[in-house]
């Protein structure tokens, strides 16, 4: 019997059963997408790292080094594993030549390596280690997702002829937030260029219990070992492997949230609509003494049915779609080894979704034991009691059109009835703007500053050269010569060692110099202007047990100075383990040089850029732009994906549900309506009235999702970006994009589909709609 009359039904009201199952459908297809995404995320690292076998302590440093005490070291360490010391040639982009042209303006600090015998392997697209011949060159992967060059093809480097053989997976740089990419060569032919290049070294710890990694590192800078270079470890690595992708499955998952949150909300809409067209058939059914729970069942019944179906269909689209969305996950990091769980839990989602619905509709069908039979037979829809607004009377209106006043007015009186498309359109306007803002902030100029990295149009890096310092004052003095440049800033790197609480000695890096002319984001406090102050990164911060107000003891010629902790920012430079002072140091420990310049001319900065590089070849020019590009292009292009898919999604949800809405109101209003055409009101005035009824609610809803995307919005984003090394944060907006654009997309979606949902009411009649 129910699956006779859920036939019959379901053929009776295709278009609403269709729309119906398409929301159910997208709820379940981006509820799947997500946690098959972040299955496959989390394996495809895991795998990748421990094929790899990634070290979980990594120092790198550029000079000279004293392998028979970092070897002692390690033996006498408890916690240690396995121990190694590579070797890694830098080599400068215009010696890297391509058949497509040379790496000359790229960021990276390409080298060559040699593949490890212990662990740290490098792995080619089949998760293999690779064994490679004399003569072959193996290239990082994101030199293949550029279209650079390709397997066949010729590389000169260092005047030496390498043969692509193919592409490797490097558990440490695969990423592009990684400022290093490894080129993996013979040891013979290593040997025969190594002269060529500047050599740096990659000193790296397998640990026996990844818990003792603190104290590890602490043990480590105690020894006084070596340490020109950043520090990375095990955590890090994998944070820095999982940002880009990682980002745009929140972004999904925020989505696939607030979807959920909007198909309840459009049941809702659905299930009352069908009850409000069957309110004469169920008073009938309950005069004539069908119980309570079996009219229920019926509709109860009808639902599990379009659920099953639609969920059915989300889980087949999401498997559809996965392999796009999967790309460049697979592309660099492979296939997970627990990759046959992410089907399971796609399944698991999507029937997370199906029993949420059934529970839903039984939650929407409990007030239907208090509609009364007589009224439902008598009326043939629900009679809400309506409220009184004081001082609206048409009467009284000076200012709008009747039919206008009359749409605005109802929706005044029938609060509560507009309450839930009020909420969708808010929501939707909240799917659409929230991950339009991330991508406009993550794209922006300014975004660096939440990483670390000052604000400029140019940054010059000096680092791994001889006698520095006086290569860097040429350069300084070239900048400060040049009429072009409006200002600039001079930052220098060098070790200190610091006292921590329990007495010990530890080694920080310390980046010199005036850090208001191109400041950074804190998160708490600012920038350190006096001597005796400091700001430190999030991590070095957490790390150190250090809070704005507190105060460091470090070491300055053998003498203890007392600094005062006036910042804390997030970075990504380095291993995430840095400072800022201003203080004053003559020693010659500097490891490295960073120079920021702005110009008079923007426009100027490619040509700058140029000029610079090509007068001091031993400095890394970058123009700001392209380093945010080459920096973070993987992480924006994923954010983009998911923005652009969200607001498809948003407007296709505002479309349905107005449509959902609209028709739900006209079955509830069809006496109502008839009255008005029967006091002459036509079909036009009636339309205009629904018409300023979604206007209104839109109105409202637009502002309240706008102002809830620039305040929840950030905050949910804020959460996210924190998670990936961002301690502060706030939206950069595009008001053409978040004030202009969307909500227009929104009004011109509501207000065709309330012309073309309206135009139904032209068939009521007043002879079948009014009894007396």
């Amino acid at each position: 019997m129910y699956l006779k009359i859920i036939k019959n039904d379901i053929l009776r009201r295709k278009g609403i059963t269709l729309i119906t199952m398409l929301f159910v459908a997208t709820a379940a297809m981006l509820v799947s997408l997500a946690a098959i995404l972040m299955v496959n995320l989390t394996g495809s690292i895991d795998t990748l790292m421990t094929k790899a076998k990634t070290p979980h302590f990594m120092q790198m440093h550029s000079g000279v080094i004293d392998i028979n005490r970092l070897t002692v070291f390690a033996e006498e360490n408890g916690n240690v594993d396995d121990f190694q010391v590579l070797e890694f040639l830098n080599v400068d982009g215009d010696s890297i030549i391509f058949d497509k042209g040379s790496l000359r303006g790229n960021l990276q600090d390409n080298g060559l390596s040699v593949q490890s015998k212990n662990f740290d392997f490098l792995l080619d697209l089949e998760g293999n280690i690779i064994k490679v011949d004399d003569g072959e060159i193996y290239i990082p992967i994101c030199y293949m997702k550029d279209n650079t060059t390709k397997v066949g093809e010729k590389v000169v480097i260092l005047g030496k002829e390498f043969t692509i053989a193919g592409f490797l997976r490097d558990s440490q740089m695969n990423s592009s937030l990684s400022s290093s990419k490894r080129f993996l060569i013979s040891q013979k032919d290593y040997n025969e260029i190594k002269s060529h290049g500047t050599n740096e070294y990659l000193i790296q710890f397998r640990l026996k219990d990844m818990s003792g990694i603190g104290a590890f590192e602490t043990a480590y800078a105690s020894a006084g070992l070596e340490g020109n270079g950043p520090t990375i470890t095990y955590r890090l690595f994998k944070l820095i492997n999982a940002v880009s992708d990682g980002l745009m499955i929140a972004v999904i998952l925020l989505i696939s949230f607030l979807i959920v949150a909007i198909a309840f909300m459009c049941i809702r809409f659905t299930l009352l609509a069908k009850i409000e067209d069957d309110y004469r058939e169920i008073g009938v059914m309950k005069a004539i003494g069908l119980r309570i729970s079996d009219i229920k069942r019926i509709y109860i019944a009808k639902y599990a049915a379009i659920g099953g179906v639609g969920c059915t269909l989300g889980f087949t689209l999401s498997l559809l779609f996965r392999g796009l969305l999967l790309e460049n996950i697979k592309l660099f990091m492979g296939e997970g080894e627990n990759s046959y769980l992410a089907l399971p839990f796609g399944i698991v989602g999507v029937l997370l979704v199906f029993f949420a619905i059934i529970l839903h509709v039984r939650r929407v069908l409990k007030p239907f034991s208090k509609i009364s039979a007589t009224e439902a037979i008598r009326f043939g829809t629900s009679q809400d009691k309506t409220a009184v607004t004081k001082g609206f009377s048409l009467w009284r209106n000076r200012f709008f059109n009747t039919n206008v006043f009359l749409g605005i007015k109802d929706v005044l009186v029938r609060k509560g009835l507009y309450t839930t498309m009020l909420l969708v359109l808010i929501l939707s306007v909240f799917i659409i703007i929230v991950p339009q803002n991330l991508y406009t902030t993550i794209s922006s100029k300014s975004f660096i500053t939440y990483r670390g990295i000052g604000s400029s149009h140019i940054r010059i890096d000096i680092q791994q050269t001889d006698n520095i310092s006086h290569k860097a004052a040429k350069l300084i003095e070239s900048i400060k010569g040049d009429k072009d440049f409006s200002k600039h800033a001079v930052l220098i790197t060098k070790t200190f060692q610091i006292k921590t609480e329990e007495g010990l000695e530890e080694s920080i890096k310390i980046e010199l110099g005036d850090h208001s002319i191109f400041p950074v984001e804190y998160s708490q406090g600012t920038v350190p202007i006096a001597e005796d102050e400091i700001a430190l990164s999030s991590i070095n911060a957490e790390e150190l047990g250090k809070e704005v107000g507190d105060v460091m003891t470090i070491l300055i010629d053998g003498m203890e100075k007392n600094l005062i902790v006036r910042g804390i920012y997030s970075d990504i430079t380095n291993g995430g383990k840095t400072a800022k002072a201003v203080l004053k140091d003559h020693s010659d420990n500097i490891m490295w040089y960073v120079i920021y310049g702005e110009l008079h001319d923007k426009s100027l900065a490619s040509g700058k850029v140029n000029e610079y590089a090509e007068a001091f070849k031993f400095a890394k020019v970058s123009e700001i732009d392209e380093y945010i590009t080459q920096t973070f292009g993987s992480t924006m292009s994923s954010v983009e994906k998911a923005s652009y898919a969200a607001i498809i999604i948003a407007l296709m949800i505002t479309i349905l549900v107005t449509l959902l809405f609209m028709k739900m109101l006209i079955a509830k209003d069809r006496y109502s309506i008839a009255v008005m055409k029967a006091l002459g009101f036509s079909n036009r005035d009636i339309s205009l009235q629904y018409l300023s009824r979604s206007g209104l609610v839109l109105t409202v809803g637009v502002a309240l999702g706008i102002l809830m995307a620039n305040t929840l919005g950030e905050t949910l984003a804020g959460m996210v970006i924190s998670g990936f090394g961002a301690s502060s944060f706030q939206f950069e907006v595009n008001p053409f994009s978040a004030y202009i654009l969307c909500p227009l997309l929104m009004i011109v979606s509501v207000m065709i589909t309330t012309m073309i949902a309206t135009s139904v009411a032209r068939q009521i009649k007043i002879t079948e709609s009014i009894k007396e």
